[in-house]
């Protein structure tokens, strides 16, 4: 099974497998969207929020994703899994340098 990953600000399409998360998913087809840090759902870069689809979700760091984030669907890329197609919006620390990116180059 596979789903389509979308990251709306930068109009960005991967595809992702069952049972992989979304970061691993994007950095292994050489797409680069979400920033990366630890991997382990402790540094919180990778935040985003889930604007559409289903996904199911491994612990994630208290210090950056707490039960108000959870209630707005603000996850870490690092720990969720799709179990439907996903439509992104990155959040956080360095969302602003990547739609700076973003903007320039259009």
């Amino acid at each position: 099974m596979r789903y389509r990953v979308h990251l709306d600000e930068l109009e960005l399409d991967f595809t992702c497998y069952l049972g992989q998360n979304v970061l691993e998913c994007m950095i292994g087809l050489g797409k680069k969207g979400i920033q990366v840090g630890c991997w382990g759902g402790g540094c919180g870069v990778c935040r985003v929020e889930v604007v559409e689809g289903e996904f199911s979700a491994r612990p994630m760091s208290k210090a950056h994703i707490d039960e108000a984030a959870i209630a707005h669907r603000q996850v870490l890329a690092c720990r969720i899994t799709p179990l439907s197609d996903l439509k992104l919006k990155v959040i956080g620390k360095l969302a602003k340098p990547i739609k700076r990116k973003c903007e320039a180059g259009a």
